[in-house]
């Protein structure tokens, strides 16, 4: 998949509490997509927000998200957990298997999509 570097930020840092999750729109490809980012001190990693068990959103309402005691991101509709660090299904139905991750890099307080 070709991404090209967004020219505006998607989310300023500070936006996200830290350990805890955020929905923004991003474009990829042409067409814009649903994505979840996870903020930790001043990184932010982020996924697109489908769950590859059925290919539906992780959020439970638009932009909230369920994070397991063991710290993990949890689909709403099925119950598969997915690691923070690297969005591998630890838990459930696609155990194995992982989330589509998106390319984020933090600049200036600042997220852009690379």
């Amino acid at each position: 998949m070709s991404v090209a570097q967004s020219p505006s930020p998607l989310i300023a840092v500070d936006a996200i509490t830290d350990g805890a999750f955020a929905e923004v729109e991003v474009r990829l490809d042409g067409d814009f997509e649903s994505a979840v980012l996870f903020r930790e001190g001043n990184s932010v990693r982020g996924w697109l927000n489908i769950c590859p068990h059925a290919g539906r959103r992780l959020d439970w309402a638009p932009g909230q998200f369920l994070k397991s005691r063991e710290g993990h991101l949890v689909c709403a509709a099925h119950g598969a957990s997915f690691s923070l660090d690297d969005g591998e299904c630890v838990a459930g139905p696609c155990k194995g298997d992982a989330l589509r991750s998106v390319a984020l890099q933090v600049r200036d307080g600042q997220v852009y999509l690379v």
